[in-house]
């Protein structure tokens, strides 16, 4: 992949070395090749780190321009409809100079404007300057799969792949956000708009940003949204169209100058992946993660697969020793985020990227096909028939969404009252009042129980907390990820059908199976569904946690209590304490 940054002064020239040294904080991001350009005399900067997988050429390199100079952009991702987009701009008289996807961004903003973003198939997050009209444009694709932050301080605007990247600039602000700790807290991640400084914001998914350089105003738009219906599809249809879109995804996923592996864990999803590249005609090096004496580790699975597919597989195992990795997360995530799997994401991460430059996926589906715990929960308890409905609504029963998906996500809730005993006294103004308030604003009471669940299953956990810890483990290793099953014409076909139509009891996402019957051995078909996880043992790190917070720098500052950290170990909190420690882990890093 790529990292871009832009960084604008209102009248003083932008200082040269000062940006590339931000910049280059994003190498791990783009190593092939950096440029930078200083435009509008020199007030405008845009920079950009390369990971090259099209025209592998100089050609390829950005900050790339139109013919006159007067349209720049940096971007990061890959558009796979490029070559449609490309014949389409051509019959319209643009000419191309370059075999890769980022000059179809150029042409097609001159083409259709803002209407670009929505003719885009990929994932993307990039960054336009157009000097005739003094606007900067960003975009971000539309399930968030890659980041984009920025920020708006007086007379200086920036925006960056990372926050290490605009942390650096000298001339910008960063400053500890403690309603952004709290949400921490509860969330396991700092959720859209907010980030962990106060002055700086992500652009959410399926958002664009309109910049005038001139009069500094901003403007903020969504230009997607889920598209949610209830239509009825017999099952042979429906398990027939989604064979088809998934393969044609994976197919365009593939398309690379460069060789392309997989992840494989021997669960449905990467085995569906590595099945359809088999099927399209690739062997693809697949890379698998274990942990030592478990039964349940996962590498066992994927071998499983890989024979049965004939595709070669390594895997590591994991030990205590991996613990010591944990120190390097700060500086890979930026932010503080607790989900259990960070270290073995950034650890075969690690591994594929000794192999390859790109490995694909399976993000995506479990929101697609329902296959988490608590969606199967929410979908047994939500009525099923017209009666049912009726009766429901004259006892006046309902289902509490919000509370029963906050109890789900939370692995050691942090509510209001938590977050009073955790904080010291002096920052409880700074607290949210609703710490559920992101699950609320993306939660739509029209949709039923399950859809309901399901979206805020697309904004909040996969959008926020999976698609970013993704991208950071792999970044951090120069390795794409590349994420078939997150298709928004797939998800647009899949959403609109009627959940009854795709959930099947005691069959686990059903039309993913049906496609797999027969391709992939049985007893993996008959898996119980498990996280990207390791035994909790792995987590319950009593001794470890202690001497860690024997000298806590988030009590010596005076923002979490001792006596709670002390309340915590007596009860073996074992989560609470697992999301502090990162928490622990980031403020000295940072701060």
């Amino acid at each position: 992949m790529c990292g871009i940054i832009g960084f604008v002064q209102k009248t003083e020239p932008v200082k040269q070395d000062d940006f590339n040294q931000a910049r280059d904080t994003l190498t791990h991001r783009g190593p092939d090749a950096c440029g930078s350009q200083f435009l509008d005399r020199g007030r405008v900067a845009l920079g950009h780190r390369r990971l090259s997988f099209l025209d592998l050429s100089a050609l390829g390199n950005q900050p790339m321009s139109n013919q006159n100079q007067s349209i720049w952009v940096v971007f990061n991702g890959e558009i796979y409809n490029f070559e449609a987009l490309r014949a389409e701009l051509g019959q319209a008289g643009h000419q191309f100079f370059s075999g890769s996807d980022t000059e179809v961004l150029i042409h097609g903003y001159e083409e259709w404007g803002e209407g670009l973003v929505s003719k885009l198939k990929g994932m993307f997050a990039f960054g336009l300057v157009d000097l005739n009209q003094k606007l900067i444009y960003l975009a971000r694709d539309r399930f968030g799969i890659k980041p984009l932050y920025y920020t708006l301080q007086g007379d200086k605007f920036g925006f960056a792949s990372e926050l290490k990247a605009l942390v650096s600039i000298p001339l910008l602000q960063h400053t500890l956000d403690i309603g952004s700790v709290a949400d921490f807290l509860n969330y396991r991640y700092v959720p859209s708009p907010k980030t962990i400084w106060s002055e700086i914001e992500k652009l959410p998914p399926a958002h664009t940003l309109k910049f005038n350089y001139s009069s500094f105003h901003v403007e903020i738009k969504q230009y997607w949204q889920l598209p949610f219906s209830g239509r009825r599809i017999d099952s042979s249809s429906l398990v027939h169209n989604l064979n088809e879109k998934l393969s044609e995804s994976v197919r365009i996923h593939a398309k690379a100058d460069v060789p392309i592996g997989s992840f494989l864990s021997g669960g449905y999803d990467s085995s569906a992946l590595v099945y359809y590249l088999v099927k399209a005609g690739y062997q693809p090096q697949t890379f698998a993660i274990g942990f030592e004496d478990w039964d349940n580790s996962e590498h066992y699975h994927a071998a499983s697969v890989a024979k049965a597919l004939g595709v070669p597989l390594l895997s590591e195992i994991i030990g205590e020793n991996s613990l010591d990795y944990l120190a390097r997360m700060p500086d890979v995530y930026d932010e503080p985020i607790a989900d259990i799997s960070i270290l073995p994401t950034w650890i075969v991460s690690r591994l594929a990227s000794k192999y390859v430059k790109a490995v694909t996926s399976g993000e995506g589906a479990d929101e697609l096909f329902g296959g988490y715990w608590w969606e199967q929960d929410i979908y047994q308890r939500q009525p099923h028939s017209r009666r049912q409905r009726l009766w429901q609504k004259l006892r006046g029963q309902h289902v509490d969404v919000i509370s029963l998906y906050a109890n789900a996500m939370a692995m050691g809730r942090f509510d209001r009252n938590e977050m009073e005993k955790a904080f010291y006294p002096q920052h409880h103004h700074q607290l949210p009042d609703d710490p559920d308030w992101f699950y609320r604003s993306h939660y739509d009471p029209k949709l039923s129980p399950f859809k309901a669940v399901q979206k805020l299953d697309i904004k909040c956990f996969m959008g926020e907390l999976v698609l970013t810890k993704v991208d950071r483990a792999s970044m951090a290793h120069s390795l794409e990820v590349r994420v078939p099953f997150l298709d928004h014409e797939l998800f647009t076909d899949l959403l609109g059908v009627h959940e009854d139509c795709v959930i099947k009891a005691g069959i686990t996402k059903f039309p993913l199976q049906q496609i797999l019957r027969g391709n992939i051995p049985d007893h993996i078909l008959m898996r119980k569904k498990q996280g990207f996880v390791g035994p909790d043992e792995h987590y319950r790190m009593f001794s470890f946690y202690h001497k860690y917070f024997i000298n806590s720098r988030l009590v010596r500052d005076g923002i979490i209590q001792s006596g709670y950290l002390a309340s915590r170990f007596i009860e073996q909190d074992a989560w609470r304490l697992w999301k502090l420690f990162i928490l622990e882990q980031w403020y000295r890093r940072w701060l």
